[in-house]
């Protein structure tokens, strides 16, 4: 009886969302569970095995052609292949359809404009700016989601653009700090020391942070 040889770097895998990196003259792929991608970049999902459907390289996830050793070696200086999955998965472009490339875009760009008009204000007027009018200036700017960059990271990159085309900084946010008579005193002297100017305030023996006396609060910027 006749018997079906499969090679052995072969490894069959369906209904998979791929990630490309080139690197060393040569292609890699990783075969990973759809819609896990973005959660990875977005450090919403942490745990790399429901992101990847196999921890195995392979320079053709499609044809089930897993990569050697030594192709890893020459072009990533290494043969661990998490570690390599790992760096696919930040640096390497998911493959998609012209129709999901779009949805994820569109999701993405949803994301970075919400983060935007949440973390930042018009300086003239401390008030944040709508959604509408930062999906605009945005696209006025020509700001293309980077689709191997999570959303954090465009987000960063939508504030740099949007600064030249109207007025924005990051919004300032306040912390409550409560205390109790002298020795709370003291102690949010010792936690506000080295944070901003010194303000006068009687009682507290001068506190050396751009705080607030009347509301027991001190301001600082959002990082």
């Amino acid at each position: 009886m006749s018997k079906i040889f499969t090679p052995t770097n072969q490894i069959r895998l369906t209904n998979v969302a791929i990630v490309r990196l080139k690197k060393g003259g040569k292609r890699f792929e990783i075969a990973c569970y759809k819609n896990k991608v973005l959660s990875w970049r977005s450090n919403s999902e942490k745990d790399i095995d429901e992101v990847l459907q196999t921890h195995t390289v392979f320079t053709n996830v499609s044809k089930g052609q897993a990569a050697k050793k030594d192709e890893l070696q020459k072009a990533f200086n290494k043969t661990d292949e998490t570690e390599i999955c790992k760096e696919i998965l930040s640096k390497g472009e998911l493959q998609v359809s012209e129709k999901e490339r779009q949805s994820v875009l569109d999701t993405q760009l949803n994301s970075i404009v919400n983060s935007v008009a949440a973390l930042c204000v018009n300086p003239e007027t401390r008030r944040p700016y709508s959604a509408s009018i930062i999906e605009k200036s945005l696209k006025d700017a020509h700001f293309s989601v980077k689709m191997n960059k999570n959303t954090k990271q465009n987000t960063l990159e939508a504030i740099k653009m949007l600064r030249e085309h109207l007025p924005i900084e990051r919004s300032r946010m306040k912390l409550r700090v409560s205390f109790a008579g002298k020795e709370g005193g003291g102690k949010l002297k010792g936690i506000c020391g080295e944070a901003g100017q010194r303000r006068g305030a009687r009682g507290m023996g001068g506190i050396n942070a751009p705080f607030d006396v009347a509301d027991r609060s001190w301001t600082i910027s959002r990082d």
